[in-house]
């Protein structure tokens, strides 16, 4: 069986975290997650410090496992929001989209372990001085908010860059996933794209139906215009988005052209006007089963694989 530093200083079985997916990542999702013996996120970047509240204690009524907590550091309300999560003291708080260590003390007063994503080794040691438990490198493979680097070239350099444990992100759909990113140096992996298709996901219907046609050219990244690119499926918005950016179409009426749209392919399921945000692994998910089924066979299919690596060395 599988088991690293991070299954020790979380508690959970398997080492790997399910990401926290904007309007996504709810409490029912991550308590089958951690149920299943990985860590469950739930996100907070919808800045409703009232239903976040709902979704924590739903979450502590569905599991008595460790679960975890998104927080995107330049989304709405975030001080409320972190005061809440230091209040609920959740077992884990992973942050994006800056950098935590402006609330660390308080979380880390209230017993709860900090693992911020990271997009460079930089960013990995900035978080790792101010006190960060562990980080997550995410390469650009990722669905959502994108980065530069690739997973293959960040992680090792994120591994060379700290101390503190690395959970390799972006990429990553099953097994060979898993045992590449030991190889390179991580102690476990974030995974979302994957999770959109388990049983315990709710988002529409249309949105799961995409994922599960896509390809391995299925993506497209927009954004860069405005310096924070986003990856989704391809679709009639994201190709109408990445179309305007290459015209004189202000800045705010590029920006106000996505609002609304990740609601949109999440609730709605619509297939005009939604954003479907996936990773470039959207191809190597085409069946829809439980959290538990899917990280029992990720972990299975992972175990095999690094025993059967000797044969490549004689």
């Amino acid at each position: 069986m599988i088991h690293t530093a991070v299954c020790d200083m979380l508690g959970i079985k398997y080492p790997i975290f399910q990401g926290g997916m904007a309007h996504i990542s709810d409490a029912k999702l991550a308590a089958a997650v951690s149920n299943a013996g990985g860590l469950g996120i739930i996100s907070a970047a919808s800045g409703d410090v009232e239903k976040l509240a709902c979704e924590i204690d739903q979450a502590f009524s569905l599991t008595d496992k460790p679960f975890g907590v998104n927080v995107m550091l330049m989304g709405a309300n975030i001080d409320a929001i972190a005061e809440l999560i230091a209040e609920k003291k959740v077992a884990v708080v992973t942050t994006g989209a800056g950098t935590p260590e402006r609330y660390i003390p308080m979380w880390k007063a209230a017993g709860i372990k900090v693992i911020p994503v990271v997009p460079s080794a930089t960013i990995a040691k900035l978080c790792a001085r101010a006190g960060a438990d562990a980080v997550i490198a995410e390469g650009g493979e990722s669905g959502g908010h994108v980065g530069d680097m690739t997973t293959m070239a960040l992680v090792p350099q994120v591994c060379d860059a700290v101390d503190i444990p690395v959970i390799a992100a972006g990429g990553i759909a099953d097994g060979r996933g898993v045992a590449a990113s030991f190889m390179l140096g991580a102690v476990g992996v974030q995974v979302g794209t994957r999770f959109l298709a388990a049983e315990e996901c709710s988002i529409s219907p249309v949105y799961k139906a995409k994922l599960l046609k896509a390809n391995d050219t299925a993506t497209i990244v927009t954004g860069k215009r405005l310096g924070h690119p986003v990856r989704s499926l391809k679709s009639p918005f994201s190709r109408a988005y990445a179309k305007a950016e290459y015209t004189d179409i202000s800045d705010d009426e590029l920006e106000n052209m996505a609002v609304g749209t990740l609601r949109a392919a999440v609730v709605d399921g619509d297939e005009k006007k939604g954003c479907f945000l996936a990773g470039q692994i959207s191809g190597m998910v085409n069946k829809e089963e439980t959290a538990a089924e899917m990280i029992a066979e990720i972990f299975n299919d992972a175990e095999n694989i690094l025993k059967g690596a000797s044969q490549w060395v004689k």
